[in-house]
């Protein structure tokens, strides 16, 4: 559909497209990052609001866009069902609702979900996964919400919960399943469901990262396809699954994406260190103590506030930035490593902010969306405050923000 035709095509994204789909975990690029102009800085309840719709059921996912409809899961926990929700973009109306699984509520950490894993679509067909503890359930729609199939490609065994968000490349759709056993990922055929590929992770330890896809710097024939979890930092090429890099380390736990840019790869953890680290995008082999990490943080400098365990990072330019938990903006040189500034914003941070010409958007759990400027000073240009509360990640499309909170589904724009 429209900009998501030719970024299947490319099999990633580099559309130069006004008007972006936003169709999978952090859009079209997976780095939180649009291509698109002229959207509002100021809302309020009486200002920008298109429309506010109330969703049943709760849910962390963030909505993806195609064209003229949006998709978001969701979880009535007193049934226990997962809702899949289609909605129209201009009016928020909800065009269908279905329910791909009922099952008993797995245990999950106070800030996780039960539909916490942000749907994925090529334009034609919808992917979506949730937890039948202790098995992953894949489950793949047509937009007309028409089961093509379904899968279980494996146990998902965490305290913590779930969320595994799929991932588009060329014609498969790529999972983590890092988990407290022995862990993995895995490709599966988006046509069938069928796995194509699957290779095991170390480490046996849960994580909740979704992966980032880029052209490989030393082989453009390959797509590197970058994960943190399970202990370690590793690079794979997307189409088989072969392992291309490893770092092990540097702590235990991962939440957040990585982000990419002039080569060098921008790590956050985690638990229960917090470290920042750029690594070099085209290196090969165990860089565990080697020169191909380009620079390190560590957790003495860093602390709680200085790094993210949840927030993904946002990479522009020569420029990264990462918002920490408890509400720290920070902005560090790509190649150098140099923090320029750190300053605070909200008083928790659990969603992962997204940049938009020039400007970088960033929900707190409150419900204010801090409005800052992508530059090596600090600039905060708007405060936008809505009566809820936002742990999903926001996303644009068409000119619009959607934002989705505990109570509804914002569209803010025109």
């Amino acid at each position: 559909m429209r900009t998501f035709a030719l970024w299947i095509a490319l099999g990633l994204g580099w559309s130069q497209a006004v008007a972006e789909d936003w169709p999978q975990w952090r859009g079209p690029r997976l780095d939180g990052s649009s291509q698109e102009t002229s959207l509002p800085i100021n809302w309020s309840v009486s200002k920008q609001v298109a429309w506010k719709t109330a969703l049943p059921g709760k849910g962390h996912s963030s909505p993806i866009a195609l064209g003229n409809r949006l998709f978001v899961t969701s979880c009535i926990e007193e049934t226990g069902e997962r809702l899949i929700l289609c909605l129209n973009r201009k009016s928020g109306a909800i065009l269908w609702q279905k329910s791909p699984l009922k099952s008993k509520l797995e245990p999950i950490h106070p800030l996780n979900s039960f539909a916490s894993a942000t749907p994925a679509s090529d334009g034609n067909l919808l992917f979506t996964t949730f937890l039948d503890y202790p098995n992953m359930r894949v489950f793949c729609h047509d937009l007309d919400g028409n089961l093509r199939w379904e899968a279980t490609p494996g146990t998902l065994l965490s305290k913590h919960g779930f969320c595994s968000s799929p991932i588009l490349f060329k014609d498969t759709i790529i999972l983590n399943g890092d988990q407290d056993a022995s862990g993995y990922l895995v490709a599966l055929e988006k046509s069938t469901g069928k796995v194509l590929w699957r290779i095991e992770r170390p480490n046996k330890t849960r994580s909740y990262c979704t992966p980032l896809l880029l052209p490989d710097p030393k082989d453009p024939s390959i797509t590197q396809l970058v994960l943190s979890g399970s202990k370690c930092v590793a690079g794979y090429d997307a189409a088989t699954g072969k392992q291309l890099w490893m770092h092990n380390g540097p702590t235990e736990q991962y939440v957040a994406s990585l982000v990419h840019t002039e080569g060098i790869l921008f790590l956050t953890t985690g638990f229960p260190e917090y470290h920042l680290m750029g690594i070099r995008a085209d290196s090969r082999g165990d860089i565990t103590a080697t020169d191909r990490v380009a620079w390190h943080i560590p957790h003495s400098v860093n602390g709680p506030k200085g790094a993210s365990y949840v927030p993904s990072p946002i990479a522009t330019k020569d420029l990264f930035f990462v918002v920490s938990d408890p509400g720290w903006l920070g902005c560090i040189e790509a190649q150098s490593g140099r923090r320029l500034w750190m300053n605070r914003l909200g008083k928790h941070h659990s969603a992962s902010p997204i940049i938009v010409d020039g400007k970088i958007y960033l929900p707190d759990d409150e419900g204010n969306t801090w409005v800052v400027e992508a530059g090596r000073d600090f600039k905060v240009l708007a405060k936008n405050t809505l009566p809820d509360k936002f742990f999903a990640s926001p996303i644009v499309s068409d000119r619009h923000f959607y934002l989705r909170g505990l109570e509804y589904l914002w569209s803010v724009g025109p």
